[in-house]
C-alpha cells in the first residue's frame, strides 16, 4: 500500500478488516461512527480501519490550549486520535494528514489515490464516510472524494455498503423509511470514554462529549413518537451505496432527492 509521504498507519492487535471508516477530522470518527466501533469492539469477526485525512491544525481553541500553535495542535490531535484508535481495539488507524486546502481542492488527486490504495489493500465490505448534507465543508468534500475513489473501482473490489454518518448536522430530518438505525444500547460508557480522549477540543471549547451522547439517546427516544422507544442509544446514517452501484447518479441530485422527499412530507 503506496500512500503520500506524511501519512502515518498505526495498526491495532488484529488483522480483520472488515469495516472502513474515512473521516476528515481526528474525533470524527468516534463521533460519526459509534456502530462501526461496537461492531469491531473486541470482536474476532469485525474490524475498524480508521482514516482520518486532515492534519488537525485548524482546530478551535480555547483554555489552556488557547495559546497553542498549529503545530503543537497537529501533534497533540494525532496522539489523541492514536488513544482512541487503541481504546476502540481498531484493527487500524490511518492518518494522512492533508490540510483543509487540499482537501477541499477538486482536482487534488492525490488524496483520492490514498482512498484507493486503502480501499484496496483493507478490502472493506462496508465504508463509512460523512454524510452529504453535513454542514462542514471539509467533511462534504472527503465524501465526494470517497465516492469518486470507490467508483474509480471495479464492482468486484467496491464495498458492499457505504453509509453517510452525522457529525455537523443530525439525519433526523431523513424520511424514516430510508434512514438507516444502529443499535448502540450498551455501549454508551466506551463510546463516552472514547470522545473524552479529546480533551485539546473538549477543554479547548467544544462540548463534543456531551452533545454525542445526546445526539445518540435522542435518536433512540425521538424515533417514533407513537411508541415505546426500541433502543437506548442510536446512531442515524444515510445508505449512499446507490452512488456507487450506478456511477450516472450525481451526488448532489441523490442528496436533493431526499430534501425534496423530506419537503414532500411536512404535515403542513
Amino acid at each position: 500500500m503506496k500512500l503520500n509521504e506524511r501519512a502515518e498507519i498505526t495498526e491495532g492487535k488484529k488483522d480483520i478488516y472488515t469495516d472502513l471508516a474515512i473521516a476528515a477530522h481526528q474525533d470524527d470518527i468516534e463521533i460519526m461512527c459509534p456502530q462501526a466501533i461496537i461492531r469491531g469492539y473486541q470482536s474476532q469477526a469485525f474490524g475498524l480501519v480508521a482514516v482520518v485525512t486532515a492534519d488537525g491544525a485548524g482546530s478551535a481553541r480555547a483554555g489552556k490550549f488557547a495559546n497553542v500553535t498549529d503545530k503543537e495542535m497537529r501533534d497533540i490531535r494525532k496522539v489523541e486520535q492514536r488513544t482512541a484508535a487503541e481504546l476502540g481495539d481498531y484493527a487500524a488507524l490511518i492518518q494522512l494528514d492533508y490540510n483543509s486546502a487540499q482537501i477541499k481542492d477538486m482536482n487534488n488527486e492525490d488524496q483520492i489515490n490514498d482512498y484507493v490504495e486503502i480501499i484496496k489493500h483493507y478490502q472493506p465490505s462496508v465504508i463509512y464516510t460523512h454524510n452529504l448534507a453535513d454542514k462542514h465543508p471539509t467533511h462534504v468534500a472527503v465524501a465526494k472524494k470517497c465516492i469518486r475513489a470507490i467508483r474509480s473501482l471495479p464492482p468486484d473490489q467496491r464495498p458492499l455498503r457505504l453509509y453517510g454518518c452525522e457529525v455537523w448536522r443530525s439525519l433526523d430530518w431523513l424520511s424514516d423509511e430510508e434512514k438507516v438505525v444502529f443499535d448502540l444500547t450498551g455501549y454508551e460508557e466506551i463510546l463516552n470514554k472514547l470522545i473524552s480522549v479529546y480533551e485539546s477540543q473538549i477543554a479547548g471549547g467544544k462540548s463534543y462529549e456531551k452533545a454525542s451522547s445526546g445526539r445518540r439517546i435522542a435518536n433512540a427516544t425521538y424515533a417514533a413518537s407513537h411508541s415505546v422507544d426500541q433502543y437506548e442509544s442510536a446512531a442515524y446514517a444515510m445508505d449512499l451505496t446507490p452512488l456507487i452501484e450506478d456511477d450516472s447518479l450525481d451526488p448532489k441530485e441523490f442528496i436533493v432527492s431526499k430534501v425534496k422527499k423530506f419537503i414532500d412530507e411536512l404535515l403542513v
